[in-house]
Parts: C-alpha cells; sequence; structure tokens
C-alpha cells in the first residue's frame, strides 16, 4: 500500500517544511508525489514522528489506580505482586489491547514491553497495528520456558526481547543465562535497573552497586536497555556510556512512587543514550508520551534550580530517535528512507496555537493526534483506530477485571 499525505507541515530535526510525503510499503519514499493508494488532505495539520514508548507494563491497564500512593516495593509486595497471581492469557490479551489504543490515539507508534503471558500481548499488537518489543519476565528463576517459546513465533510487528525483571529478583545463574541467551540470538535486553535506594543499598551489602554487578558479570552492552537508572554515580553512568548501553527513562512514574529524579542532563553529557517510558498505567497512570515530555522537562528544571536544563528539542528527541536508537530502528524522524512511522497532529487546534516553535508545543502544550501510521499502514484516521473496536475492548476489559477481583 501507498500513502500520500498532501500539502501538509512536517517537523524535520532542523524545523518545520511543507510539502507532500509518499510513503510506498513501510518506507517514507520521497516527499513529491501526485498519487497514492491513500490519500490524506494535510492541510491544517503537523506530520512529527511516531512516540516510542521505551519502557511499559502494557497488560497493567487493568491495575490503574490500584494501590495508589505507596512506595515501590510495598506497593509491589502487598498490591501488584497478589494480584497478578490471578492473571491469565485472556486478561492479560485484553488488558494490553486497551493499552494499545490508549497508546495510539497518543502517537505512540512503538512500544517496549515487560510482562506475563506475552504471547497475549503479541496477538494483540498483531490485530492492532502497533509495532511491538516484547519481553517474558524472567522473575525468581521463571520465565526461561516462555521466553524462548515467544522467540521461536513468527510475527510481523513483533520483536521478542530477553527481559530479565531487575537484580534482585534474578539470581545471578538467571542474569547470566539471559545475557547468554540474548546475545546467541542477537536481542534486546530490557532490566530494571538503580530504580530506588533500597535496591542500591541491598546490592552494595552484597559488594557492589547495581551497574557495577552488572558489569562483573560480562551483562553490559549496546543491545541492553535499563529501566529508571535514577540512582546512577557519575561513574556508573560513564561505564553505562561506554558500554552504549541506553536508558528508558520515567519521570512521572519515578516522581509518583517517589522513586527520585533521574540525573539525565549528566547522561546526556556523558553520551548516554535516553529515550522515554511510560511505565505501566499501575504506576503513572497514563500512557502518554506527551504528558511525559512536559513532566520530563519540567522535573529536571526544578530539581537543579536551571530553566536551561531539558530544553524542548532535546526531550522530543528522547521520545522519537533516543527510542528509536535504543531498540535498534530506523526511525524517529521525518526523512527519506526512514520507517513510515508518522503521527499527524491537528495544528490548528486550541491551545496548539500560536506556533513559535514546534518543539516547544509538542513539550509544554497538549497537541490533539488526528492520524497515525505504522510501518507504512494507517491504523488511526480522524481520531478513530481503524484496526480494532475500542469499545469492544474496553467492555471485554471490565469484564475480566470483574473476574480478577472475583477470583
Amino acid at each position: 500500500m501507498s500513502i500520500l499525505i498532501k500539502d501538509v507541515r512536517y517537523l524535520t530535526r532542523d524545523g518545520v517544511r511543507k510539502g507532500s510525503i509518499y510513503i510506498e510499503e513501510n518506507l517514507i519514499s520521497e516527499f513529491k508525489a501526485n498519487e497514492a493508494d491513500v490519500v490524506i488532505d494535510g492541510r491544517g495539520k503537523l506530520a512529527i514522528p511516531g512516540l516510542v514508548n521505551l519502557h511499559t507494563h502494557s497488560p497493567m491497564v487493568l491495575f490503574r489506580g490500584y494501590g495508589d500512593d505507596m512506595e515501590l516495593h510495598e506497593w509491589l509486595e502487598k498490591r501488584i505482586w497478589p494480584l497478578e497471581k490471578k492473571l491469565t492469557k485472556k486478561l492479560v490479551y485484553w488488558g494490553s489491547k486497551f493499552a494499545i489504543a490508549e497508546m495510539l490515539l497518543n502517537g505512540i507508534t512503538t512500544f517496549n514491553d515487560m510482562y506475563f503471558f506475552m504471547d497475549g500481548v503479541a496477538k494483540a499488537v498483531e490485530e492492532s497495528g502497533i509495532r511491538g518489543f516484547l519481553g517474558e519476565t524472567l522473575l525468581f528463576d521463571k520465565g526461561v520456558k516462555e521466553t524462548k517459546k515467544l522467540v521461536k513465533r513468527k510475527y510481523k510487528r513483533v520483536v521478542p526481547t530477553v527481559a530479565p525483571h531487575s537484580i534482585y529478583t534474578c539470581s545471578e545463574e538467571l542474569l547470566e543465562w539471559a545475557r547468554d541467551f540474548a546475545r546467541e540470538k542477537g536481542l534486546l535486553i530490557h532490566i530494571h535497573l538503580s530504580e530506588t535506594r533500597k535496591e542500591v543499598y541491598d546490592s552494595l551489602k552484597k559488594g557492589k552497586r547495581p551497574v557495577e554487578y552488572l558489569e562483573s558479570l560480562n551483562f553490559l552492552g549496546e543491545s541492553v536497555i535499563v529501566a529508571h537508572a535514577v540512582w546512577v554515580t557519575v561513574n556508573e553512568m560513564k561505564l553505562l556510556s561506554k558500554r552504549k548501553v541506553s536508558v528508558a527513562h520515567c519521570p512521572i512514574s519515578n516522581a509518583k512512587l517517589a522513586s527520585g529524579v533521574a540525573p539525565v542532563p549528566e547522561m546526556l553529557k556523558l553520551g548516554v543514550n535516553v529515550g522515554l517510558g511510560t511505565d505501566g498505567a499501575a504506576s503513572n497512570n497514563s500512557l502518554d508520551l506527551f504528558q511525559e515530555m512536559k513532566f520530563c522537562a519540567l522535573i529536571h528544571k526544578v530539581y537543579r534550580w536551571d530553566p536551561t536544563l531539558a530544553n524542548a528539542k532535546e526531550v522530543f528527541e528522547m521520545a522519537t530517535l533516543g527510542g528509536a536508537k535504543a531498540l535498534g530502528l530506523d526511525a524517529g524522524e521525518i526523512a527519506e528512507g526512514k520507517l513510515a512511522d508518522m503521527v499527524l497532529l491537528n495544528e490548528k487546534s486550541v491551545g496548539f496555537q500560536p506556533l513559535f516553535d514546534p518543539f516547544s508545543n509538542l513539550v509544554y502544550s497538549k497537541p490533539r493526534v488526528t492520524d497515525v501510521i505504522v510501518d507504512g499502514r494507517l491504523v488511526v484516521r480522524d481520531g478513530k483506530i481503524l484496526t480494532f473496536d475500542v469499545g469492544e475492548t474496553l467492555r471485554e476489559v471490565e469484564r475480566v477485571i470483574r473476574e480478577m477481583v472475583h477470583r
């Protein structure tokens, strides 16, 4: 299928340009064309690269608002883990499908997910048209069998990953298995790291800080994405940079759980690749990277008393190029030859004008998404998802939640 977006203003790394964007198969082909299978009138719209949610747990949308205002480890042990014992593949499928609806309508074209029953999430990804990097959580020496199964299956827009939960829930043997299996299969590794002070203190009792511990296992590398990295030292940041590890920064979740403020400005100065993630809807409570961008910019300014930090363009590139680079996608910008992951916004919407600086409005205002293209396929048109029935999904989510709570 080919798509032509006519007379549209589109965002490049250098600013806004105007013209027509032609998409052939799943690539941006050229900026001058007259006809295509699908033609979109781009007048009054702004085209931006698709947003990349670099760290989330999509089925946890089922737990939105459940167990708020608690410290992380208490929240996990007393609220989340007991409820997760009741999960089934059906629950995970409907929960992830509902989460995908929220992400698509917020301009997210790719997400990096870690959870259980990931074959259910994969089914939702394939049906919805979004792109998902999916890893079965390796937790307390479980998940190896499911990870191997996920890797064997063939998908269109699902990329399997290896997802050890954290250093405090995985044995050294399990972390070493994850390292070796990922390298053997050429897969990305997705792991929580240095999210809380408690995690660091517990690690230090064993002799090393979390980043140092993973380094001692020869675990770190370009294929590793660490979520949070809130409590890392300068030396640890230098090590992450040296090993070309990417960081998924989740500022809203970190603030809500009072985990802390990750030293992102310092990471960027040291050359660490940083992307943005929402975390799960149980600890955010939204799957909205526009919200995440705004909060990211604000929290670093106020935390350092410096309004020049985390500027709008820098933060927007975290949500696009940073995430794409971490996942090895040739995407994150609108340019010829790049993957056709693109979002159209209503440029004339109230709250988005005047448009002195597009990066500023994208980060500090609330854009309205009208159309979403993923991998060259139109999946949202005029604010409506084309690939599945959102109303049916909501009804099923309400039903399966009642079943889960009853059990």
